[in-house]
């Protein structure tokens, strides 16, 4: 899935999900929720592998869940870089619960878009 997918597939999550779960996450407007996608794409860009790295032995340990830790962190890093006005969290345990169900449409979507040229 390339960038531009990836950023309209978070886009659409991010709106969905603050319908969804409106206690849990806030999007003030489709604008902003189209700037936090940018903005995740890049912090999971420049800094993800960096954190990976410096978590990878308790990802080890507890076999991969830690990962879900990792992508609510970015959540809440994506949030104070746009601002908490425009888009937040209510908790770190809705970011993480936010990240676990963006993480399974990412999967689902890219699943979906590999075996379209299989």
């Amino acid at each position: 899935m390339s960038a531009l997918q990836r950023i309209v597939v978070n886009t659409l999550a991010f709106v969905s999900l603050s319908v969804m779960f409106p206690s849990k996450i806030y999007v003030s407007s489709i604008m902003i929720a189209v700037l936090a996608s940018f903005v995740l794409a890049l912090l999971n860009f420049l800094v993800r592998p960096i954190l990976f790295v410096l978590s990878l032995p308790i990802t080890i340990i507890t076999l991969g869940l830690f990962s879900f830790v990792l992508n609510a962190v970015m959540l809440l890093m994506t949030s104070a870089i746009v601002g908490h006005y425009y888009f937040a969290f209510s908790s770190f345990g809705a970011a993480l619960l936010i990240s676990l169900i963006m993480s399974v449409i990412n999967a689902i979507v890219s699943e979906h878009n590999a075996s379209k040229y299989v």
